[in-house]
Protein backbone atom coordinates (compact mmCIF):
# COMPACT_ATOMS: atom_id res chain seq x y z
CA UNK A 1 0.00 0.00 0.00
CA UNK A 2 1.24 4.05 -0.89
CA UNK A 3 -0.24 6.78 1.03
CA UNK A 4 0.69 10.57 -0.55
CA UNK A 5 0.08 13.02 1.64
CA UNK A 6 0.32 16.81 1.80
CA UNK A 7 -0.53 17.20 -1.56
CA UNK A 8 -1.14 20.81 -2.69
CA UNK A 9 -3.43 20.20 -4.89
CA UNK A 10 -5.38 17.11 -6.53
CA UNK A 11 -7.21 16.64 -9.99
CA UNK A 12 -9.03 13.89 -9.94
CA UNK A 13 -10.29 14.88 -13.36
CA UNK A 14 -13.79 12.92 -13.03
CA UNK A 15 -14.69 10.74 -16.40
CA UNK A 16 -18.13 12.21 -17.88
CA UNK A 17 -17.37 15.81 -15.53
CA UNK A 18 -17.91 18.77 -17.53
CA UNK A 19 -14.55 19.89 -19.29
CA UNK A 20 -14.36 22.81 -17.08
CA UNK A 21 -14.35 20.89 -14.36
CA UNK A 22 -11.05 18.96 -12.87
CA UNK A 23 -12.10 18.23 -9.54
CA UNK A 24 -9.18 19.94 -8.37
CA UNK A 25 -9.31 19.22 -4.09
CA UNK A 26 -6.48 21.11 -1.91
CA UNK A 27 -4.99 19.79 0.88
CA UNK A 28 -5.47 16.24 -0.60
CA UNK A 29 -3.99 12.48 -0.01
CA UNK A 30 -4.25 9.19 -2.21
CA UNK A 31 -3.78 5.95 -1.29
CA UNK A 32 -2.89 3.48 -3.26
CA UNK A 33 -3.60 -0.39 -3.12
CA UNK A 34 -1.58 -2.51 -5.53
CA UNK A 35 -2.51 -1.58 -9.20
CA UNK A 36 -5.48 0.57 -8.41
CA UNK A 37 -6.41 3.83 -6.23
CA UNK A 38 -7.88 2.64 -3.07
CA UNK A 39 -9.14 6.15 -1.67
CA UNK A 40 -8.63 10.19 -2.47
CA UNK A 41 -10.36 13.24 -0.72
CA UNK A 42 -8.74 15.79 1.52
CA UNK A 43 -6.35 14.71 3.85
CA UNK A 44 -8.04 16.04 6.94
CA UNK A 45 -10.64 13.05 5.89
CA UNK A 46 -7.81 10.35 5.55
CA UNK A 47 -9.53 7.14 7.42
CA UNK A 48 -7.53 6.17 10.45
CA UNK A 49 -7.38 2.80 8.86
CA UNK A 50 -4.68 4.40 6.56
CA UNK A 51 -2.85 6.21 8.70
CA UNK A 52 -0.75 3.58 10.01
CA UNK A 53 1.35 2.59 6.96
CA UNK A 54 4.06 5.13 6.47
CA UNK A 55 3.48 8.43 4.21
CA UNK A 56 5.06 9.78 1.28
CA UNK A 57 5.30 13.82 1.75
CA UNK A 58 4.72 15.00 -1.67
CA UNK A 59 5.45 18.15 -0.18
CA UNK A 60 2.72 20.62 -1.27
CA UNK A 61 2.66 19.55 -5.04
CA UNK A 62 0.49 18.94 -7.78
CA UNK A 63 -0.85 15.73 -8.02
CA UNK A 64 -2.40 14.31 -11.16
CA UNK A 65 -3.85 11.33 -13.45
CA UNK A 66 -0.60 10.18 -15.47
CA UNK A 67 -0.87 12.21 -19.12
CA UNK A 68 -2.19 10.07 -22.13
CA UNK A 69 -1.16 11.06 -25.40
CA UNK A 70 -3.92 10.20 -27.83
CA UNK A 71 -2.26 10.99 -31.18
CA UNK A 72 1.09 9.96 -31.86
CA UNK A 73 3.34 8.74 -34.65
CA UNK A 74 5.98 7.43 -32.81
CA UNK A 75 7.65 4.59 -34.91
CA UNK A 76 9.45 6.36 -38.20
CA UNK A 77 12.69 6.58 -39.81
CA UNK A 78 14.76 9.66 -40.39
CA UNK A 79 14.08 13.08 -39.35
CA UNK A 80 12.82 15.90 -41.61
CA UNK A 81 14.70 18.80 -40.73
CA UNK A 82 15.67 20.24 -44.08
CA UNK A 83 11.92 20.96 -43.91
CA UNK A 84 11.94 23.06 -40.90
CA UNK A 85 13.83 25.78 -43.28
CA UNK A 86 11.96 25.41 -45.96
CA UNK A 87 8.60 26.20 -43.76
CA UNK A 88 10.73 29.28 -42.89
CA UNK A 89 11.24 30.58 -46.38
CA UNK A 90 7.26 30.17 -46.99
CA UNK A 91 6.85 26.59 -48.70
CA UNK A 92 3.43 25.24 -47.72
CA UNK A 93 2.77 21.67 -46.62
CA UNK A 94 1.64 20.58 -49.59
CA UNK A 95 4.48 22.19 -51.58
CA UNK A 96 6.58 19.99 -49.69
CA UNK A 97 4.61 17.17 -50.07
CA UNK A 98 4.70 17.84 -54.18
CA UNK A 99 8.69 18.05 -54.43
CA UNK A 100 8.89 14.47 -52.85
CA UNK A 101 8.84 15.53 -48.99
CA UNK A 102 6.98 15.32 -46.05
CA UNK A 103 5.12 11.86 -45.45
CA UNK A 104 6.78 10.06 -48.71
CA UNK A 105 10.06 10.88 -47.08
CA UNK A 106 9.47 9.31 -43.89
CA UNK A 107 8.13 6.52 -45.32
CA UNK A 108 11.15 5.82 -47.94
CA UNK A 109 13.27 5.90 -44.04
CA UNK A 110 11.11 3.62 -42.25
CA UNK A 111 10.81 0.97 -44.97
CA UNK A 112 14.64 1.19 -44.88
CA UNK A 113 15.16 0.71 -41.51
CA UNK A 114 15.54 -2.40 -39.04
CA UNK A 115 12.43 -3.54 -36.99
CA UNK A 116 15.69 -2.88 -34.51
CA UNK A 117 16.79 0.19 -35.20
CA UNK A 118 12.75 1.40 -35.11
CA UNK A 119 12.13 0.05 -31.81
CA UNK A 120 15.71 1.50 -30.35
CA UNK A 121 14.73 5.29 -31.73
CA UNK A 122 11.29 4.51 -30.24
CA UNK A 123 12.23 3.23 -26.87
CA UNK A 124 14.25 6.35 -26.39
CA UNK A 125 11.13 8.58 -26.78
CA UNK A 126 9.24 6.52 -24.49
CA UNK A 127 11.99 7.25 -21.76
CA UNK A 128 11.54 10.67 -22.52
CA UNK A 129 7.94 10.85 -22.60
CA UNK A 130 7.76 8.98 -19.78
CA UNK A 131 10.12 11.71 -17.58
CA UNK A 132 7.21 13.83 -18.52
CA UNK A 133 4.45 12.05 -16.97
CA UNK A 134 3.07 10.59 -19.73
CA UNK A 135 1.76 6.92 -19.03
CA UNK A 136 -0.18 5.83 -22.23
CA UNK A 137 0.11 6.31 -25.64
CA UNK A 138 -1.42 6.38 -28.86
CA UNK A 139 0.38 5.18 -31.68
CA UNK A 140 -0.31 5.07 -35.28
CA UNK A 141 1.81 3.17 -38.42
CA UNK A 142 1.42 5.11 -41.62
CA UNK A 143 4.94 5.19 -42.70
CA UNK A 144 5.06 1.83 -44.65
CA UNK A 145 2.07 2.32 -46.79
CA UNK A 146 2.75 -1.49 -48.01
CA UNK A 147 2.22 -4.74 -46.30
CA UNK A 148 5.47 -5.50 -44.67
CA UNK A 149 6.62 -1.99 -43.46
CA UNK A 150 3.36 -1.69 -41.92
CA UNK A 151 3.34 -5.00 -40.41
CA UNK A 152 6.63 -4.06 -38.79
CA UNK A 153 5.64 -0.58 -37.62
CA UNK A 154 2.69 -3.04 -35.59
CA UNK A 155 5.36 -5.16 -34.59
CA UNK A 156 7.36 -2.77 -32.81
CA UNK A 157 4.52 -1.31 -30.90
CA UNK A 158 3.81 -4.80 -29.76
CA UNK A 159 7.39 -5.04 -28.94
CA UNK A 160 7.53 -1.77 -27.02
CA UNK A 161 4.57 -2.57 -24.72
CA UNK A 162 6.83 -5.40 -23.38
CA UNK A 163 9.90 -3.90 -22.89
CA UNK A 164 8.72 -0.47 -20.87
CA UNK A 165 6.18 0.71 -18.67
CA UNK A 166 3.76 3.48 -20.86
CA UNK A 167 0.84 1.78 -22.40
CA UNK A 168 0.53 1.66 -26.07
CA UNK A 169 -2.71 1.74 -28.09
CA UNK A 170 -1.64 0.70 -31.51
CA UNK A 171 -3.68 2.58 -34.76
CA UNK A 172 -3.30 1.19 -38.48
CA UNK A 173 -2.90 4.58 -40.29
CA UNK A 174 -1.87 2.49 -43.85
CA UNK A 175 -4.38 5.51 -45.11
CA UNK A 176 -1.95 7.67 -44.87
CA UNK A 177 -1.48 8.45 -48.39
CA UNK A 178 -1.17 6.40 -51.72
CA UNK A 179 2.42 5.92 -52.05
CA UNK A 180 4.20 6.37 -54.96
CA UNK A 181 3.75 2.86 -56.32
CA UNK A 182 -0.31 2.90 -56.55
CA UNK A 183 -0.47 6.81 -58.01
CA UNK A 184 -2.07 5.24 -61.12
CA UNK A 185 -4.61 2.54 -59.57
CA UNK A 186 -5.58 4.25 -55.74
CA UNK A 187 -8.46 1.61 -56.03
CA UNK A 188 -5.90 -1.24 -55.98
CA UNK A 189 -3.86 0.65 -52.44
CA UNK A 190 -7.58 0.87 -51.08
CA UNK A 191 -8.23 -2.89 -51.98
CA UNK A 192 -5.08 -3.79 -50.74
CA UNK A 193 -5.93 -1.80 -46.96
CA UNK A 194 -9.31 -3.15 -47.45
CA UNK A 195 -8.85 -7.02 -48.25
CA UNK A 196 -5.36 -7.95 -46.63
CA UNK A 197 -4.23 -5.33 -44.62
CA UNK A 198 -6.90 -5.13 -42.38
CA UNK A 199 -7.86 -8.68 -41.87
CA UNK A 200 -4.22 -9.51 -41.25
CA UNK A 201 -4.19 -7.06 -38.85
CA UNK A 202 -6.96 -7.74 -36.86
CA UNK A 203 -6.60 -11.50 -37.30
CA UNK A 204 -2.69 -10.88 -35.33
CA UNK A 205 -4.42 -8.45 -32.87
CA UNK A 206 -1.79 -5.26 -33.92
CA UNK A 207 -3.61 -2.58 -33.78
CA UNK A 208 -7.25 -1.23 -31.74
CA UNK A 209 -8.15 1.60 -34.49
CA UNK A 210 -7.77 2.17 -37.47
CA UNK A 211 -7.23 5.92 -38.72
CA UNK A 212 -7.41 7.63 -42.56
CA UNK A 213 -6.21 10.87 -43.40
CA UNK A 214 -8.92 12.74 -44.85
CA UNK A 215 -7.09 15.92 -47.09
CA UNK A 216 -6.27 17.11 -50.76
CA UNK A 217 -3.37 15.01 -51.24
CA UNK A 218 -4.25 12.31 -48.99
CA UNK A 219 -7.91 10.22 -49.61
CA UNK A 220 -11.59 11.97 -50.34
CA UNK A 221 -14.26 11.44 -48.42
CA UNK A 222 -15.26 8.40 -50.35
CA UNK A 223 -12.49 6.60 -50.57
CA UNK A 224 -12.16 7.27 -46.33
CA UNK A 225 -15.77 6.01 -46.03
CA UNK A 226 -15.03 2.28 -48.01
CA UNK A 227 -11.79 2.12 -46.11
CA UNK A 228 -13.27 3.04 -42.41
CA UNK A 229 -16.51 0.72 -43.28
CA UNK A 230 -14.06 -2.33 -43.51
CA UNK A 231 -12.35 -1.42 -40.28
CA UNK A 232 -15.53 -1.25 -38.62
CA UNK A 233 -16.87 -4.30 -40.05
CA UNK A 234 -13.72 -5.98 -38.89
CA UNK A 235 -14.35 -5.01 -35.52
CA UNK A 236 -11.65 -1.92 -35.10
CA UNK A 237 -12.27 1.89 -34.04
CA UNK A 238 -12.26 4.10 -36.15
CA UNK A 239 -10.51 7.16 -35.37
CA UNK A 240 -9.93 10.19 -38.83
CA UNK A 241 -7.15 12.48 -39.66
CA UNK A 242 -9.84 15.53 -40.52
CA UNK A 243 -10.25 18.98 -41.29
CA UNK A 244 -6.32 19.98 -40.72
CA UNK A 245 -5.31 22.17 -43.77
CA UNK A 246 -9.13 22.76 -45.25
CA UNK A 247 -12.52 22.42 -43.98
CA UNK A 248 -13.15 19.25 -46.13
CA UNK A 249 -15.93 17.29 -44.49
CA UNK A 250 -13.47 15.08 -42.06
CA UNK A 251 -14.91 15.84 -39.04
CA UNK A 252 -19.06 15.07 -40.72
CA UNK A 253 -17.49 11.98 -41.79
CA UNK A 254 -16.06 10.89 -38.46
CA UNK A 255 -19.36 11.26 -36.24
CA UNK A 256 -21.74 9.97 -39.17
CA UNK A 257 -19.61 6.66 -38.59
CA UNK A 258 -19.07 6.60 -34.97
CA UNK A 259 -15.59 7.21 -34.90
CA UNK A 260 -14.18 7.52 -31.19
CA UNK A 261 -12.42 10.75 -32.27
CA UNK A 262 -11.94 13.54 -35.15
CA UNK A 263 -7.98 14.44 -34.62
CA UNK A 264 -6.34 17.93 -36.02
CA UNK A 265 -9.36 20.05 -37.00
CA UNK A 266 -7.84 23.41 -37.47
CA UNK A 267 -10.53 24.19 -40.29
CA UNK A 268 -13.16 22.52 -38.82
CA UNK A 269 -16.56 24.57 -39.77
CA UNK A 270 -19.63 25.31 -38.22
CA UNK A 271 -21.87 22.07 -39.08
CA UNK A 272 -18.69 19.79 -38.52
CA UNK A 273 -18.67 20.92 -34.95
CA UNK A 274 -22.26 20.57 -34.32
CA UNK A 275 -22.18 16.99 -36.12
CA UNK A 276 -19.18 16.28 -33.22
CA UNK A 277 -21.27 17.64 -30.87
CA UNK A 278 -24.29 15.40 -31.51
CA UNK A 279 -22.14 12.32 -32.21
CA UNK A 280 -20.08 12.54 -29.08
CA UNK A 281 -16.85 12.25 -30.88
CA UNK A 282 -13.60 13.57 -29.24
CA UNK A 283 -11.97 16.46 -31.24
CA UNK A 284 -7.89 16.09 -30.93
CA UNK A 285 -6.46 18.73 -30.11
CA UNK A 286 -2.55 19.47 -31.86
CA UNK A 287 -0.71 22.55 -31.03
CA UNK A 288 2.38 22.03 -32.08
CA UNK A 289 1.27 20.82 -35.32
CA UNK A 290 -0.58 24.41 -35.56
CA UNK A 291 3.14 25.66 -34.15
CA UNK A 292 5.24 24.02 -36.42
CA UNK A 293 3.29 24.35 -39.76
CA UNK A 294 2.16 28.06 -38.83
CA UNK A 295 -0.87 27.41 -39.21
CA UNK A 296 -4.98 27.80 -37.22
CA UNK A 297 -5.59 26.02 -33.82
CA UNK A 298 -8.00 24.20 -33.47
CA UNK A 299 -11.23 26.26 -32.39
CA UNK A 300 -11.50 24.97 -28.89
CA UNK A 301 -13.30 27.32 -27.19
CA UNK A 302 -16.09 27.24 -30.03
CA UNK A 303 -15.90 23.73 -30.13
CA UNK A 304 -16.23 23.17 -26.12
CA UNK A 305 -18.99 25.68 -25.84
CA UNK A 306 -21.09 24.09 -28.72
CA UNK A 307 -20.80 20.51 -26.25
CA UNK A 308 -17.32 18.86 -28.06
CA UNK A 309 -14.78 17.36 -25.52
CA UNK A 310 -11.71 18.24 -26.96
CA UNK A 311 -8.85 16.55 -26.00
CA UNK A 312 -4.66 17.58 -26.32
CA UNK A 313 -1.83 15.49 -27.97
CA UNK A 314 1.33 16.07 -29.58
CA UNK A 315 0.67 14.34 -32.92
CA UNK A 316 4.71 13.76 -32.01
CA UNK A 317 6.31 12.97 -35.81
CA UNK A 318 9.49 13.71 -37.64
CA UNK A 319 7.99 16.43 -39.44
CA UNK A 320 5.35 18.46 -38.24
CA UNK A 321 5.19 18.05 -34.76
CA UNK A 322 8.93 17.03 -33.99
CA UNK A 323 8.38 16.84 -30.35
CA UNK A 324 6.94 14.59 -27.72
CA UNK A 325 6.55 17.38 -25.20
CA UNK A 326 2.72 17.12 -24.10
CA UNK A 327 3.12 19.38 -21.64
CA UNK A 328 4.66 22.15 -23.92
CA UNK A 329 1.16 21.36 -26.44
CA UNK A 330 -1.10 22.13 -23.15
CA UNK A 331 0.47 25.41 -22.54
CA UNK A 332 0.10 26.17 -26.05
CA UNK A 333 -3.70 25.26 -26.48
CA UNK A 334 -3.99 27.33 -23.32
CA UNK A 335 -2.97 30.41 -25.54
CA UNK A 336 -3.96 29.30 -28.62
CA UNK A 337 -6.92 28.02 -28.05
CA UNK A 338 -8.18 30.06 -25.42
CA UNK A 339 -9.28 26.65 -23.30
CA UNK A 340 -8.81 27.38 -19.47
CA UNK A 341 -6.12 25.06 -17.55
CA UNK A 342 -8.97 23.25 -16.00
CA UNK A 343 -9.89 22.25 -19.51
CA UNK A 344 -6.47 20.96 -21.09
CA UNK A 345 -5.51 19.05 -18.17
CA UNK A 346 -8.97 17.26 -18.54
CA UNK A 347 -7.91 17.17 -22.09
CA UNK A 348 -4.59 15.48 -21.73
CA UNK A 349 -6.44 12.76 -18.82
CA UNK A 350 -9.79 11.57 -19.18
CA UNK A 351 -10.98 13.00 -22.55
CA UNK A 352 -7.63 11.62 -24.24
CA UNK A 353 -9.04 8.23 -22.58
CA UNK A 354 -12.06 8.64 -24.09
CA UNK A 355 -9.95 9.28 -27.66
CA UNK A 356 -8.58 5.63 -26.89
CA UNK A 357 -11.87 4.15 -25.57
CA UNK A 358 -10.15 3.47 -22.02
CA UNK A 359 -11.94 6.19 -19.89
CA UNK A 360 -13.29 3.56 -17.49
CA UNK A 361 -10.49 2.87 -15.90
CA UNK A 362 -7.02 5.17 -16.91
CA UNK A 363 -7.36 8.92 -16.96
CA UNK A 364 -8.84 9.74 -14.06
CA UNK A 365 -7.52 9.22 -10.30
CA UNK A 366 -10.93 7.62 -8.57
CA UNK A 367 -10.67 4.70 -6.89
CA UNK A 368 -10.93 1.46 -8.89
CA UNK A 369 -8.96 3.60 -11.53
CA UNK A 370 -5.58 2.19 -12.47
CA UNK A 371 -3.10 4.16 -10.34
CA UNK A 372 -1.28 6.00 -13.04
CA UNK A 373 0.07 9.96 -11.35
CA UNK A 374 2.58 11.89 -12.25
CA UNK A 375 3.54 14.44 -9.35
CA UNK A 376 4.27 17.92 -10.95
CA UNK A 377 6.62 20.48 -8.96
CA UNK A 378 4.01 22.94 -8.91
CA UNK A 379 1.48 24.20 -6.35
CA UNK A 380 -1.47 23.78 -8.82
CA UNK A 381 -2.97 22.99 -11.95
CA UNK A 382 -2.62 27.05 -12.71
CA UNK A 383 0.86 27.39 -11.66
CA UNK A 384 1.93 24.17 -13.47
CA UNK A 385 0.55 25.36 -17.03
CA UNK A 386 1.80 28.88 -17.05
CA UNK A 387 4.88 28.83 -15.58
CA UNK A 388 6.30 26.61 -18.04
CA UNK A 389 9.37 24.34 -17.41
CA UNK A 390 11.71 22.47 -19.21
CA UNK A 391 10.40 19.58 -17.21
CA UNK A 392 8.17 20.31 -13.90
CA UNK A 393 7.36 16.10 -13.56
CA UNK A 394 9.18 15.09 -10.84
CA UNK A 395 7.30 11.60 -9.81
CA UNK A 396 5.64 8.87 -12.15
CA UNK A 397 3.65 6.03 -10.75
CA UNK A 398 2.29 3.34 -13.62
CA UNK A 399 0.15 1.15 -12.61
CA UNK A 400 0.91 1.70 -8.60
CA UNK A 401 5.05 0.58 -9.05
CA UNK A 402 7.69 3.94 -8.78
CA UNK A 403 8.79 4.74 -12.19
CA UNK A 404 10.44 7.98 -11.38
CA UNK A 405 11.18 9.62 -7.88
CA UNK A 406 13.29 12.88 -8.23
CA UNK A 407 12.08 14.65 -4.44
Amino acid sequence: MTVLRNIGQLATCPVNAPQQEAGLIRNAALVIEGNQVAWVGAELHLPESYSHHEPIDCGQRLVIPGLIDCHTHLCFGGWRSDEFEMRLQGRSYQDIADAGGGIRSTVAATRADSAEQLLEKALNSLEGMLDLGITTLECKSGYGLERDTELKQLHVYRQLNDLQPVDLVPTFLGAHMVPDEYQLDREAYIRLLCKVLIPEIVEQGLARFCDVFVEQGAFSLAEAKTILRAAKQAGLGLKVHADQLSSGGGAQLASSLGAVSAEHLEYADADGIKALAEAGTVAVSLPLASLYLCERYLPARDMIDAGVRVAVATDYNPGSAPSYHLPLAMTLACLNQKMTPQEVIMGATTIAAQAVSAEQYIGSLLPGYAADIAIIDAPSVNHWLYHFQANACCGVIKSGKWERRLF
